[in-house]
C-alpha cells in the first residue's frame, strides 16, 4: 500500500517567500505614505497644538517599542497570507475616500488603523493580526475625534461641577450651582471645556494601559485597572474644581488662577497616578493567585 510523503520545506524556499513578503510589505509602505503623508501631519499637528491629544506622540511609540520586543515570536510566525485582508484594504480606502470628499477629520484617520490591519492580513495571515492586536488597538487612542470630544465634555463639566459645589457646601462655602457655573460669595466661578477633566482622562487611561500592560500577566486586571482610570480621573478632576473654588472663597482670585491653578492641576495627575497604583495593589491582594509563568497571560 502506497503512502504519501510529505516533501520538507527547504531553507532556501522559506527564505525567498520571505524575500518576497517583505518586498510587498515594502511597496505597500511606500503607497501608504504617499497616501496618508497629509492625513498623519495633520495628525500631528494637532498633537502638538491641542493639550487634549499630547499623549499621541507617546502612543505610537509604544506600540512600535512592544513590536520590536515581541520581533523574535512575530518572525519565528508562519506567513499564511489571505485573500481577505485584500476585503479589509477596499473598505479603508472607501473609507479614506468618503472622509476626504466630506470633509471629516476622524474617518480618514481610522481608514488607516483599517489599512495597516487589511496589509497585515494580506501579507501575512490571521495568526499574525492575532499576534499585533494589542499594539494595534492601542493606536486607536492616538486619533482624535472631535465628536467624541464634544459628547463627553459637556457631561464632564456638569459632573465636576455638582461634585465640586457639593463638596464646597460641606466645606461651608455657599455655592450655588447654574449649569456648569459656580456661584459663590462674592465670586463666581465657571467650569469651562479646559477644565472638565477630558485631557487628564485620556492621559491616565493611556498611561493605565500602559502600565496594566508591562506589570500585569492577568488580562481581567489590566481590564480593571483601565476602567478604573475613568472614575478616578473625573473624580480627581471634580476635586480639583473644588479646591480651586475654596482658595478663591478664601484667598481670592489671583492666587487661584496663579500658580495654585498650575500647580493643582499637577498634583491632582500625580495623584491620580498614585491612586491607580493603590487600585492595582487592591486588586492582588483580592486576587492573590499568581500565573504560572510570568510571560503567560491569563484570559479568565
Amino acid at each position: 500500500m502506497a503512502t504519501a510523503q510529505l516533501a520538507p520545506v527547504s531553507p532556501a524556499s522559506v527564505s525567498s517567500h520571505r524575500g518576497f513578503f517583505w518586498w510587498q510589505a515594502g511597496v505597500l509602505f511606500l503607497l501608504t505614505a504617499w497616501l496618508y503623508a497629509p492625513i498623519v501631519s495633520r495628525l500631528a499637528v494637532q498633537w502638538w497644538q491641542d493639550p487634549n491629544y499630547v499623549h499621541g506622540f507617546f502612543v505610537p511609540a509604544f506600540s512600535l517599542l512592544l513590536l520590536w520586543e515581541d520581533r523574535a515570536r512575530l518572525i519565528a510566525l508562519p506567513l499564511k497570507p489571505s485573500w481577505s485582508g485584500l476585503v479589509i484594504l477596499l473598505f479603508a480606502l472607501f473609507a479614506l475616500t468618503v472622509g476626504v470628499l466630506s470633509s471629516q477629520f476622524f474617518l480618514p484617520r481610522i481608514s488607516l488603523l483599517l489599512l495597516i490591519t487589511g496589509m497585515m492580513v494580506f501579507l501575512a495571515g490571521w495568526e499574525y493580526l492575532r499576534a499585533v492586536s494589542f499594539p494595534l488597538a492601542f493606536l486607536i487612542l492616538m486619533v482624535p475625534s472631535s465628536d467624541i470630544f464634544h459628547r463627553v465634555t459637556f457631561p464632564l463639566q456638569i459632573f465636576a461641577s455638582k461634585t465640586a459645589a457639593l463638596l464646597l457646601t460641606l466645606a461651608g462655602v455657599s455655592a450655588v450651582r447654574e449649569g456648569n457655573i459656580l456661584l459663590l460669595s462674592g465670586a463666581r466661578l465657571e467650569v469651562a471645556e479646559a477644565c472638565s477633566g477630558i485631557q487628564s482622562l485620556f492621559s491616565l487611561l493611556t498611561l493605565a494601559i500602559v502600565y496594566g500592560y508591562m506589570v500585569e500577566t492577568r488580562i481581567r486586571l489590566r481590564i480593571l485597572l483601565a476602567l478604573a482610570a475613568i472614575p478616578i480621573s473625573i473624580l480627581a478632576n471634580a476635586f480639583r474644581i473644588f479646591a480651586t473654588g475654596f482658595v478663591l472663597q478664601h484667598w481670592g482670585i489671583e492666587t487661584a488662577q496663579g500658580s495654585f491653578h498650575t500647580l493643582s492641576g499637577w498634583l491632582i495627575f500625580m495623584s491620580s497616578l498614585a491612586t491607580l497604583f493603590l487600585v492595582h495593589r487592591v486588586l492582588r491582594i483580592l486576587d492573590p493567585r499568581v500565573p504560572k509563568s510570568a510571560n503567560q497571560g491569563e484570559v479568565t
